[in-house]
């Protein structure tokens, strides 16, 4: 098992490198000159020039890279061109809304997606399978900000439940903090909750069919335990990969909600640091995104290992 997690953790080096040159060259080869766009159209030479000498774009591609390289292992993703401020610093005040969101989508689409997918997977055509199967086709359909606007609508301004907008954090209450996230937890985990309960619910389908289901059953095992512990267990594989795979879906979808609520996150800053052409903001919060992502699916990895020894070998 050692030796299995090693290796995913060796794999994720190279996938890391090959990220970090895709997110210098992004911007660098991306259309325009940086420098002329931050200085402005009514900009003279000069003041292009310096713009340019102070993001080191005035020296050789593959020295420019390097360079960015030694900064970031070491920890400096560089400095807020408008701000003045380090990015490490910028994200290190916007982490606390981006990571408090992230976490309850996930432990709420989890929590309810899977109980949800088995059953109706255990019970192929009742009414829960179809409500299910409904729901998913609205949870795909709407749009993440149509959905954040009408829930603002009913449940801020008509029914006061929770704020219009901003965060609180944890720190200020539990209850005040519940209030501030819950809406855009709905808002944003619908989707991805809607994603897992129909791989869950085709997965444990498809293992009810099995021989070692009607196995199970003729030894008189209860019908609790066929589903959770034989065909939900076996289910698990394809279940943990779409989760991998959503959080794809949810670092996207942040920055949306977080433009909706109006939530001062790392979604917010990506989205100013574009209007802006703040390059350097943007690198680096890339660079955290991507990194997250690929942490996440080396978890979901070694998950399939706790799960199914096969994957070990």
């Amino acid at each position: 098992m050692l030796a299995f997690i090693a290796k995913r953790s060796l794999a994720v080096i190279p996938v890391m490198a090959v990220v970090s040159i895709v997110v210098f060259l992004l911007l660098r080869l991306s259309p325009g000159d940086p420098a002329l766009v931050i200085a402005g159209e009514n900009a003279d030479a000069a003041s292009v020039e310096r713009i340019r000498m102070a993001l080191g774009l005035d020296q050789p591609l593959v020295s420019q890279f390097l360079i960015w390289i030694r900064n970031m292992l070491g920890g400096d993703l560089g400095t807020s061109i408008f701000s003045k401020l380090p990015v490490t610093e910028l994200i290190a005040q916007r982490i606390e809304p981006t990571a408090s969101l992230a976490l309850a989508t996930m432990l709420f689409a989890i929590l309810v997606a899977v109980p949800l997918g088995t059953v109706a997977g255990a019970t192929a055509g009742s009414w829960l399978d179809r409500t299910l199967m409904a729901v998913s086709v609205i949870g795909f359909s709407v749009p993440a900000f149509v959905l954040g606007y009408c829930m603002i609508y009913v449940f801020s301004l008509r029914l006061g439940w929770a704020p219009v907008q901003g965060f609180t954090s944890i720190s200020e209450g539990i209850l005040p903090f519940l209030r501030s996230i819950a809406l855009p937890t709905v808002t944003l985990g619908l989707a991805y909750l809607v994603l897992i309960a129909r791989i869950t619910r085709a997965s444990v389908l498809e293992m009810m069919g099995e021989d070692f289901i009607r196995t199970a059953r003729a030894k008189g095992v209860s019908e609790r335990l066929v589903i959770t512990r034989h065909a939900l267990r076996n289910a698990a594989i394809p279940i943990l990969t779409v989760i991998g795979i959503g959080v794809a879906l949810l670092i996207s979808g942040v920055v949306v909600i977080e433009t909706v609520f109006n939530i001062p996150g790392i979604g917010r800053l990506v989205v100013d640091a574009i209007l802006k052409r703040d390059y350097p903001v943007i690198q680096g919060v890339i660079l955290i995104f991507s990194a997250v992502y690929v942490l996440v699916n080396l978890a979901i990895d070694i998950g399939y290992a706790l799960l199914d020894p096969r994957v070990r070998y």
